[in-house]
């Protein structure tokens, strides 16, 4: 068993996450305690109490259910050639791990709502303990039980690896700082999850004339999150290409496009997580009432990766039926192939 590292010296978000690796339940405690004050010996449940918004809360579950269940996969059968058929199964996932930020019911909500969509058997969330009766009391309200007051990397390791408390889950999701995002990203060697989510980012696209107090107030609303936001404006000007340029070169978790012009650039726009059109669709909707999801890529992730939606809590399954003579038409191109890259008891499978 290792010894505790001394917390009288700078630590890397590594060694957060591999001394929770070997020491589980006792880790998560000393780094709960230096960074979040705490005084427990063992992780904690989060208690749920003080007054929440109930019919808000249920508002924004009941949109982000109803487009998270519209996304639901079909699964396919097809006879690719005669006597060989093709499945491909769609299959919740058993259990995920939800990180939820200080305080932001809004972003358990987003993940939490399409697990149970997608058939999720186990939810477990990890929030840090200032704030965390208000997600507690969201969880209830959502019918999840199980809660942890545990904040930062550690509870992304504990999640990941599990501890003598906390049972391992099977993919993580969730925004957060970018300690915690480098967190996920290190446990991604071990354990599948969403997507670097967070710090928050905005680019506002926006015609001349366009009246700067709508620009002042989504950039003011993602600087809300945290010193380490970004904000961007792009002005359309005369050159509109130039300016989906610069857009599709950041690759910004939101997009903001305000005026005609700015507007006309919607269905272009690859590099984004979300893009929010006209001056009537404010960020700060899609992030509670609207039903679209707001975990999002963030640091130029959107060049790759989209945002969170229902297939993330789900998997394919592969199945295969060949009859006698679907393999005999296959033999061909099994021996050929298998001969091409020495592989000789790959060939001895086609004849039976």
């Amino acid at each position: 068993m290792s010894t505790p590292i001394k917390t009288d010296k700078p630590v890397s978000i590594e060694e957060i996450v591999n001394d929770v690796r070997e020491r589980g339940d006792a880790a998560v405690a000393e780094w709960s305690k230096r960074f979040d004050g705490t005084s427990f010996t063992t992780p904690e449940r989060a208690f749920a109490y003080g007054d929440i918004p109930t019919a808000a809360i249920l508002a924004a579950a009941e949109a982000v259910r109803t487009w998270h269940a519209a996304q639901r996969p079909a699964d396919l059968v097809m006879e690719v050639s005669p006597g060989v058929t093709l499945e491909r199964r769609w299959t919740p996932l058993h259990s995920v791990g939800i990180y939820v930020p200080k305080g932001l019911v809004s972003s358990l909500i987003m993940s939490a709502v399409p697990a149970q969509v997608a058939g999720v058997e186990r939810i477990v969330v990890c929030t840090p303990p200032n704030g965390a009766a208000a997600v507690a009391a969201t969880a209830a309200l959502l019918g999840i039980d199980e809660v942890w007051a545990i904040g930062g990397a550690q509870a992304i390791a504990a999640m990941a690896y599990g501890t003598a408390s906390i049972a391992a889950v099977d993919k993580i999701f969730g925004p957060g700082s970018g300690a915690v995002n480098t967190a996920k990203l290190i446990v991604s060697r071990d354990v599948a999850i969403d997507l670097p989510a967070g710090p928050s980012e905005i680019v506002v696209v926006a015609d001349d004339g366009i009246d700067e107090a709508l620009i002042a107030q989504e950039i003011a609303a993602q600087m809300e999150h945290g010193p380490d936001s970004k904000g961007h404006v792009v002005r359309v000007g005369d050159d509109l290409e130039a300016a989906l340029e610069q857009v599709e070169a950041i690759a910004a978790e939101h997009v903001a496009l305000l005026g005609e012009r700015a507007e006309s650039l919607a269905g272009r726009i690859r590099n984004a997580g979300a893009v929010f059109v006209g001056p009537y669709s404010p960020v700060p909707a899609g992030d509670y009432a609207t039903g679209g999801n707001h975990v999002l890529p963030t640091g130029g992730w959107a060049k790759s990766t989209g945002g969170l939606g229902l297939e993330g809590f789900m998997k394919t399954v592969t199945v295969q039926r060949i009859t006698k003579e679907g393999l005999e038409r296959l033999v061909p191109t099994i021996e050929a192939l298998a001969e091409l890259e020495g592989m000789t008891a790959h060939k001895a499978t086609a004849r039976r």
